[in-house]
């Protein structure tokens, strides 16, 4: 990975959880880091329905974490998308499959495992109770301060 990161997609299966949520959480990080408040963040599913709004327990946490997901539609992954994004992060390992053969395998990574953790996929909080989506969005908070750090040392060297 190079220093000219401009632009990261994130990627779940729906694009109403898990990636709206992400994308927030790090765009208000990368607001936040003067050195990287020049990368664009955008999100997108491989299994997703074009349109639709964020799932009720992501536009909740959000809310509460002062982020806002009203204008969120989710969008499938494009050939395109994954061509334009220098940086793909996705949520799990069938997603950074998908990603591949689309061809990004050479800028694509499983979240955690970019975070520095060890790779295991970001659970899906699809339906479940919003204390579950309070845990996603905590998990996502905690990996995209180690996303932002990496970036940031990537950058300035």
């Amino acid at each position: 990975m190079t220093s000219a990161v401009r632009s990261v997609l994130l990627v779940c299966t729906g694009n109403t959880c898990r990636s709206p949520l992400a994308a927030a959480i790090l765009a208000a990080r990368l607001a936040e880091t003067p050195a990287l408040s020049d990368v664009v963040v955008t999100s997108a599913g491989t299994g997703a329905r074009n349109g639709e709004p964020a799932s009720e327990g992501s536009y909740l946490v959000a809310l509460e974490r002062g982020l806002d997901l009203s204008a969120h539609r989710s969008r499938m992954l494009t050939r395109e998308m994954v061509v334009e994004a220098d940086l793909i992060l996705t949520m799990g390992g069938s997603h950074l499959r998908h990603a591949g053969e689309l061809g990004g395998s050479d800028r694509t990574h499983l979240l955690t495992d970019y975070a520095g953790e060890t790779g295991f996929d970001v659970e899906d909080p699809f339906g479940r109770s919003v204390e579950v989506y309070r845990e996603t969005a905590e998990q996502l908070d905690q990996l995209m301060a180690e996303v932002v750090a990496r970036l940031l040392r990537e950058r300035t060297g």
